[in-house]
């Protein structure tokens, strides 16, 4: 079991932005489209969930070289059609399926894992499977598709604007016969990043805004150079981290344009920052109340919630925030009230009540981002905070504890 020991703390100094994790992930995916190298740069190779992805990709055949912030990604035969895979599960396996039903025509990959944040299924996957022309079934275990004649090209229409849903009818799309219309699809930073990337190897992608993509299939992909986006959340996170410690720091390689909706809502709540040419620096600042909704990007992430939430503990006052993607994803609260926090939940609105000292007290990271709020508030809590199943932040974070460190944290390994 992986504990952090987090004392209070005021960091200073400079960090640099990992490449994204939402991102990563689905390029590792991806990688299964092509039988040509893959090279990703900026690449965040101490993840754990993307280190879980690598040990998928090995276990289907493919030869992966990782060293420092790049991997290399080759084959010298066709993949497996069976996942097998014993170890912890991620949701990724459901574009791992995808990938590789549209290059081989069949797939049998492990239930999907990864965060438990409520009604999470995946009939889209199933249903953008089966409209292409697949048969999908449960056995075992295993979540299983079989397109005897290949995938086929068809109009999907989403009933939500799902991230998973829409990364998978892309890779599905790229090698299916004729052209696959993806409507009411989620536009992201990371799902951008995914086309570019599938572009770069000859896939035929157009995006029009936040109606439809259309990908012309096409008969193989061929190998490519990329470096990976900047992770968006490890940004907001040390932005936050900052404010609320009375820190000052430069964050650099900060990915602006995808920020810019969280951005203005933390200036007018009280932080410090200056934008540089490839970097934020900020100073510190003094939190206020905030009320925010969550909703599709531009807007502020599901993911993003429960660090504000951290940033209204700290202002004086009463903060409300309503997740409108996931109702109810307020599990990490009950933990953060260990630590002193008064809140109430009412409906769908989780209301922080601020200006409370919290003090450190032994907590459990029930999932990523909430670990990584327990973490931010260890680092203005009086005493000692100990993070159980702390492993849940390294799922995300690129090197966080030595950064941390750098910077001036106080924490350790229990």
């Amino acid at each position: 079991m992986c504990e952090y020991v987090i004392q209070q703390s005021q960091l200073h100094g400079k960090v640099k932005i990992s490449g994204a994790k939402n991102s990563a992930l689905r390029l590792l995916a991806a990688s299964l489209l092509t039988k040509e190298k893959i090279e990703l740069t900026n690449y965040p190779a101490k993840l754990l969930d993307a280190q879980i992805h690598v040990g998928m990709l090995e276990a289907l055949g493919k030869n992966c070289e990782i060293s420092e912030d790049k991997i290399i990604i080759y084959e010298k035969e066709t993949p497996l059609s069976v996942l097998n895979w014993k170890k912890r599960s991620i949701r990724n396996t459901l574009l791992i399926l995808g990938a590789l039903v549209s290059r081989i025509g069949e797939a049998k990959v492990p239930l999907p894992g990864g965060c438990n944040l409520g009604e999470r299924k995946f009939d889209l996957h199933e249903m953008i499977l089966r409209n292409m022309g697949a048969k999908v079934w449960i056995e075992n275990d295993m979540l299983c598709a079989k397109a005897e004649n290949g995938l086929k090209g068809t109009d999907i229409f989403l009933p939500i604007r799902s991230t998973g849903a829409t990364e998978n009818a892309i890779i599905c799309g790229c090698l299916a016969e004729g052209i696959t219309r993806v409507w009411n699809p989620h536009i992201r930073p990371e799902i951008l990043d995914l086309v570019n990337f599938l572009s770069k190897m000859g896939a035929k992608i157009q995006v029009f805004g936040q109606e439809h993509i259309e990908i012309t299939g096409v008969e193989n992909l061929s190998g490519v150079k990329y470096s990976v986006i900047p992770d968006n959340m490890e940004a907001i996170t040390w932005l936050i981290a900052t404010v609320i410690t009375g820190g000052d720091i430069e964050i650099v390689n900060f990915p602006f344009r995808d920020l810019e909706v969280p951005l203005i809502h933390l200036r007018e709540s009280g932080a410090k920052y200056y934008i540089g040419d490839n970097s934020l620096i900020v100073r510190g600042g003094a939190p206020y109340p905030i009320e925010i909704s969550t909703g599709p990007y531009p807007g502020i992430n599901s993911d993003m919630q429960p660090l504000f939430a951290v940033y209204g503990a700290c202002a004086k006052g009463s903060s409300k925030i309503i997740d409108l993607r996931f109702p109810g994803r307020y599990c990490y609260a009950s933990e953060l009230a260990r630590m002193g926090l008064k809140y109430n939940i009412n409906g769908n609105i989780l209301e922080i009540i601020g200006g409370n000292q919290l003090n450190g007290a032994q907590v459990r990271a029930l999932d990523l981002r909430a670990g990584i709020a327990l973490a931010l508030a260890g680092l203005v809590a009086n005493g000692e905070t100990r993070i159980s199943d702390a492993w849940q932040i390294e799922r995300g974070y690129d090197n966080f504890m030595e950064k941390l460190i750098s910077l001036g944290g106080n924490v350790r390994y229990g």
